[in-house]
């Protein structure tokens, strides 16, 4: 059935939409067709897919009729414009955006973390592509630096409990698309030629520089939009609105793949072994911990990989001094690629477990 699937991908052009088709094509996605969907400015320029030229095509509702399902990474305006109305058509959205991550009837997935919110699986491990009455269903990926904190937490989680997360994060440029990238390589350019360097895409500017994250702040809570993501897609996420989260989201002066401190407190003492020995078993994360060599995770290591890399595993240290005994308190050090995992690849893996 699977090799008989019409797929299309909606922001085509754009830097995750790139990824998703390179990854498609490097996982030899089954499917009968492909549309490249895009805006109207972008339409009729040419993709290399599968040793064959592909036009993209404006995204328009009739764009989506006949396809199965859709990958979207085209913003959370154009998902809300046209997700619903494809899933009435029958196509199935994988979408990419915010658009949809809390609304109650649509899961929100990590495949290595919950499938089962997808529904039940058959005798070949796959969901169902379409809802009971024929229509398309809307599955929201979640957020980049969810996905790459939540790869290196849950099997903490599994194996001991988790009570409490505070987390930092480093996030790249590859975070806000192309126009990031861009902004990031023209001001540093600009810098080392001892030009005036000023912020047009960002709200400060980005060579040889950080600030807190580039979303709206929150007057009451003084939590930015990242930092409520990171909290509420977790609770949503693990099915778990007790663990109790602190999140600080920075940009950082970085091309691409983002890094996260994690302190994290579990519901049953461990020893640095048994953390180690239950991130080595869990799919989708590498360890990278080599103290002697000072060797551990970094975004230019995590570029261009599907796993989330894990290192610099400690005991707290502000709980006790013995580095050999079993502790509450662990300290972890994260890298993901996050047009990958953190994007189109937990994209594509989602599309996987329904075809």
């Amino acid at each position: 059935m699977s090799k008989h699937v019409s797929i299309a991908v909606a922001g085509a052009t754009g830097a995750v939409g790139r990824e998703m088709l390179e990854i498609l094509e490097q996982r030899r996605f089954p499917h009968s067709s492909i549309r490249l969907l895009a805006s109207e400015r972008s339409a009729g320029q040419k993709i290399a897919y599968r040793g064959e030229m592909h036009a993209v095509q404006t995204l328009t509702h009739d764009a989506l009729k006949g396809v199965d399902i859709a990958l979207f990474s085209a913003g959370g305006s154009i998902s809300k414009e046209f997700c619903r109305q494809a899933a009435g058509h029958g196509c199935t959205t994988v979408d990419n955006s915010s658009a949809f991550r809390m609304d109650r009837d649509i899961p929100l997935v990590v495949p290595e973390i919950n499938p089962e919110a997808l529904g039940p699986a058959d005798a070949r491990g796959m969901r169902a592509m379409k809802n009971a009455d024929g229509t398309g269903r809307i599955i929201a990926n979640p957020n980049c630096s969810t996905i790459i904190l939540l790869m290196a937490l849950t099997p903490l989680r599994n194996a001991f409990g988790v009570e409490r997360v505070i987390v930092s994060t480093y996030q790249a440029a590859s975070g806000a698309g192309a126009k990031g990238i861009d902004e990031l390589e023209q001001l540093t350019r600009a810098d080392l030629a001892g030009q005036e360097v000023r912020a047009k895409f960002f709200h400060e500017p980005y060579a040889f520089n950080l600030f807190s994250h580039n979303t709206a702040v929150d007057p009451q809570t003084g939590l930015n939009v990242e930092e409520t993501k990171v909290i509420k897609e977790t609770h949503k996420i693990w099915g778990d609105d007790t663990v109790g989260i602190s999140a600080t989201c920075i940009r950082v002066p970085v091309r691409r793949a983002h890094a996260e401190s994690v302190n994290v407190t579990l519901k049953k003492p461990a020893t640095t072994e048994q953390v180690r020995d239950a991130l080595a078993r869990f799919p989708g994360v590498s360890i990278v911990d080599d103290r002697a060599a000072n060797r551990f995770p970094t975004p230019l290591k995590a570029s261009g990989k599907d796993d989330c890399l894990v290192g610099r595993i400690r005991p707290d240290a502000s709980r006790g001094k013995d580095p050999g005994a079993a502790t509450l308190g662990f300290d972890l050090f994260v890298c993901g690629d996050q047009l990958r995992k953190g994007a189109a690849l937990n994209a594509i893996q989602i599309a996987e477990l329904l075809v």
